[in-house]
């Protein structure tokens, strides 16, 4: 399996390479303006491997910006050093709930070393059900955390994962989605939409952004596989769910032309598949043909 990520990595690599020349252009077009980048996860596989040549393989996508989940057994201030030396600006990055709780300042630190302008967590633990108790005590610590990391400059967000949107949960007609929108402080912390996350529940993107206007300041570009069920609270799917932008049920159209006019500031793309590396370039080729 590793063999086969690495051969990935190396054909995606030379697809990618007539985007690098575009530099900061890469994944846009006349609509879609950007600036996209890559959540780094997509390729977690193959930086276990071999974290400098994956690396490599991401500067030859073309992107500039990207999204950390981790330093792949680096500290910090190594990981940035080699994202330096290829000219990628870290924008923001994935931390475990437990420490935006008990570790604020730990992730302040490391935040700050990395560059990062937003710090955020893509998972708040729970039982079967995301409860009204469990959104307010969540939102109660990023807030907290959101106070801490201000004083370096950093923007505490929250990615949204499905499990969310569940109805009735917060009252009539509120989600634990309204919960942490409205109790948290728009000052401090803001949200990351996962596309396929809002999807996968049965939701409409779109109608999110416009809810809650400029506290979407990131989004995942993710699709999720035609024909597949939606409707489910549980955040979770098979990783092999996520196909190339364009192919899947998201209606890119509506979603960007919304991301633009209600403030969104960074999109990432995230695909999770075996197939990631091969796939992320026919992505960024979507997003430059894209119209609305």
């Amino acid at each position: 399996m590793i063999r086969l990520c690495s051969r990935l990595a190396l054909i995606a690599a030379f697809a990618a390479l007539p985007f690098a020349c575009l530099g900061a252009a890469v994944g846009t077009g006349s609509h879609f303006k950007g600036p996209v980048g890559l959540q780094l996860y997509s390729l977690r596989g193959l930086f276990l491997k071999n974290g400098p040549t994956t690396l490599d393989a991401v500067k030859a996508y073309g992107v500039r910006e990207v999204e950390l989940a981790g330093t792949y057994k680096q500290s910090p201030a190594e990981f940035r050093k080699e994202l330096d030396a290829r000219g990628l600006v870290p924008i923001s990055g994935h931390f475990p709930f437990d420490r935006f709780r008990d570790d604020p300042e730990g992730i302040a630190k490391d935040a700050k070393i990395l560059g990062l302008k937003y710090a955020g967590c893509a998972w708040i633990p729970h039982k079967d059900t995301f409860t009204l108790a469990d959104a307010k005590a969540a939102a109660a610590v990023f807030n907290r955390a959101g106070d801490v990391l201000a004083k370096e400059g950093i923007k505490v967000f929250y990615h949204c994962h499905g499990y969310e949107f569940k109805p009735g949960v917060a009252g009539e007609g509120l989600t634990t989605m309204d919960v942490l929108m409205t109790e948290t402080n728009p000052k401090t912390v803001t949200f990351e939409m996962d596309i396929l996350w809002v999807i996968h529940p049965g939701e409409a993107p779109e109608k999110w952004l416009a809810k809650y206007p400029g506290r979407w300041e990131l989004i995942h570009l993710k699709d999720y596989r035609k024909g597949l069920p939606t409707g489910i609270h549980t955040g979770k799917t098979d990783p092999e769910n996520d196909v190339v932008l364009g192919t899947g049920q998201v209606n890119w159209p509506v979603v960007l032309a919304a991301a633009k006019k209600y403030g969104v500031k960074h999109y990432f793309i995230e695909d999770e598949s075996a197939a990631a590396a091969a796939q992320i370039p026919l992505s960024l080729r979507y997003l430059e043909q894209v119209r609305w």
